[in-house]
């Protein structure tokens, strides 16, 4: 049985900004965005390390103060959005996010973590038989449903 939190890597396309991390999640169809608090520790849920060890190497990377509930804060979002592998991962004693922040208070410098997720739209092409390069190309389609709607970029749109 796994002990400590592992992020999913199965599944997903990562791109690395320079402040944050975008993660699609191409089996359920969801994008979430890990502001930089959050980025740094999914980085860090490899399996190897406790929430504890985690606080205290992120303290290291990022030459500030940061308590083991702001690490907790962000594996939550991390479960809740079914970016860990071990789903079931969760504290023993459950706390709520608004007990866990005021815990956090000013303590430290670091901002909280943030994982905003929404439903991607389904891909554009997939919608649309008709298959365009200029409105006159659409006028010769029968599956194009007026030639106002080509977009030029190969999609006419009902």
């Amino acid at each position: 049985m796994i002990s400590n939190p592992v992020a999913r890597r199965s599944g997903l396309v990562v791109q690395e900004m320079e402040n944050e991390v975008l993660v699609y999640d191409v089996t359920r169809n969801k994008a979430h965005c890990l502001n930089g608090t959050a980025a740094s520790v999914w980085r860090e849920c490899n399996g190897e390390r406790t929430p504890e060890q985690i606080a205290e190497g992120l303290e290291t990377q990022m030459g500030a103060t940061v308590p083991v509930e702001l690490v907790w804060l962000a594996i939550e979002q991390f479960a809740d959005s079914e970016l860990l592998e071990n789903k079931e991962f969760r504290r023993t004693t459950q706390r709520s996010r608004r007990e866990a922040i005021k815990t956090i208070g000013l303590a430290t410098m670091v901002s909280l973590p943030v994982v905003a997720s929404l439903v991607a739209p389904p891909n554009a092409l997939s919608s649309s038989s008709c298959v365009c390069t200029s409105p006159a190309a659409c006028a010769t389609q029968t599956s194009c449903p007026s030639t106002a709607n080509c977009n030029g970029l190969g999609v006419c749109t009902p």
